[in-house]
């Protein structure tokens, strides 16, 4: 049971990271969820939002991070 806790803490250490990291990139003036290929649809009264080229960045950046940590664990 105490791997359940630890796996709970760094996952929600992890989100911090990510988190101020995301505020970070906010306040440094990087378009992230603004780029080109994002998608926006604003209506009369609704909106609707799907941020497609900021989600595939985000993957390509995080899955080359997950691949050099794995190659330099072992």
């Amino acid at each position: 049971m105490s791997d359940v806790g630890r796996i709970l803490i760094i996952l929600g250490i992890t989100l911090v990271v990510i988190g101020g990291v995301i505020m970070l990139f906010g306040r440094a003036g990087l378009p992230l969820g603004r780029l080109p290929g994002d998608i926006v649809y604003k209506g009369r009264n609704s909106a609707f939002y799907f941020p497609l080229t900021t989600s595939i960045l985000l993957s390509l950046v995080l899955s080359a991070v997950l691949y050099l940590i794995s190659r330099f664990r072992g």
